[in-house]
């Protein structure tokens, strides 16, 4: 068993509160955008590169994070990410010249990615992983809710620069505190099962059930990121609500992904669904909202429906990472995880832009069949995970 499995609870203290960070992280960009685009003199394309930018680095994260973690243990790749997140954040908040901003986005990305993907390896190892996972994906809507709200009240104080002093100043603490709580090394057991050898990337990225899971996140993520940026303007533009009632209608969906995340796992357990099953459910759950968002024009339904569509998906990515030990060897959990993590966020840019590239072209109607259609192809790609899985899957465990 993992000398992982023997820690207290307050490392995942810990990792909940870094989710926090990562999810602020998150919620701030959008309301900087005006400010630096009057600061640097620029249009919105040109400071939309610095999200290229930190995407780019974020993609990195998921490629290294295996090997970072094989080769130099779990406390030291956390300190790695926390070290980059810190030294971008303080350079972003000197105000440097837009071309360095653009570079130093690959840092903060990278300090992002490795982060996210170290915390769901730790969890992945401890017992309830589904649970804790879930809770941690949890504190990430958390932090993405506070954040624009954060940066908003600096800003009425403050120029933007400082939200990135408080990102970083509050990333050190953290960083400091995993490096005193997880374990200098793992146990024997835990070395042996992930005993070094060459090419791990490239072994993970040949195994059917990581390459399936990777796409099917990439899926997952595309789908939330297109409701979440375009719900609004669907709900405007082509069901005529107030900017108000849109405003609350996108804010109950992001509530209902959060509320998901930590209400669905315990009741599923309860009930004794498998991860897997309550996967299922939960994509079936997408797929009928999807069709009821896209059937049913009364406000009230929309909101409703928004909600529940939030509820539904709000699993789905942390579950994804708790079965990521049943798709390949133990030698290459964490590197399928970077992998899972990394190409992600690969799905977060291309099926948005492609969901905004329809609304231009056709109309914002396309929205909510275009969720649908996502939605039926998760079905199909988990089906094709589940299928591959090396081990039966068990019923989620509450801690």
């Amino acid at each position: 068993m993992s000398a992982l499995r023997h820690r207290s609870w307050a490392p995942v203290a810990l990792a909940y509160a870094a989710f926090v960070l990562v999810g602020l992280n998150a919620g701030v960009g959008g309301v900087l955008l005006p400010a630096q685009i009057r600061d640097y003199g620029l249009d919105k394309a040109t400071v939309g590169t610095t999200f290229f930018a930190f995407s780019a680095g974020f993609m990195l994260a998921g490629s290294t994070a295996g090997p970072l973690i094989e080769r130099l243990g779990l406390r030291t790749t956390m300190s790695v990410g926390g070290g980059a997140f810190v030294v971008a954040g303080l350079v972003t908040a000197g105000r440097p010249p837009f071309l360095a901003l653009v570079a130093i986005q690959v840092a903060a990305g990278y300090g992002t990615g490795i982060l996210e993907s170290a915390l769901n390896v730790y969890l992945t190892d401890l017992p309830g992983a589904t649970t804790l996972l879930n809770r941690l994906h949890a504190f990430f809507g958390v932090g993405a809710l506070l954040g624009p709200v954060l940066a908003a009240w600096i800003l009425e104080h403050q120029p933007w620069t400082v939200v990135w002093l408080v990102l970083a100043l509050t990333c050190l603490p953290l960083t400091a505190g995993f490096h005193l709580l997880l374990p200098a090394r793992e146990s024997r057991a835990a070395r042996a099962a992930r005993e070094p050898g060459p090419g791990l990337l490239a072994t993970a990225s040949r195994e059917p059930a990581v390459l399936l899971g990777a796409v099917f996140l990439a899926v997952y993520v595309g789908l939330e990121i297109s409701v979440g940026n375009w719900g609004f303007s669907f709900l405007v533009d082509e069901r005529g609500h107030g900017d108000l009632l849109a405003g609350y209608t996108v804010s109950g969906y992001w509530l209902g992904l959060a509320l998901g995340r930590l209400v669905i796992s315990p009741l599923a357990a309860r009930l004794g669904l498998t991860d897997t099953g309550m996967t299922f459910a939960c994509l079936t759950g997408i797929t009928v909202c999807g069709l009821l968002v896209w059937a049913v024009p009364a406000p009230a339904a929309a909101t409703v429906t928004f909600a529940l569509l939030g509820f539904c998906l709000g699993p789905i990515f942390p579950t994804t990472m708790a079965v990521a030990p049943r798709l390949t060897t133990a030698r290459l959990v964490p590197t399928a995880i970077g992998l899972l993590n990394g190409v992600s966020v690969v799905g977060g840019a291309v099926f948005p832009w492609l969901a905004g590239a329809i609304a231009q072209g056709v109309g914002a109607w396309t929205l909510p069949p275009f969720a649908v259609a996502l939605a039926l192809l998760q079905l199909v790609l988990w089906w094709l995970v589940t299928t591959r899985m090396v081990r039966t899957s068990l019923p989620t465990r509450p801690t």
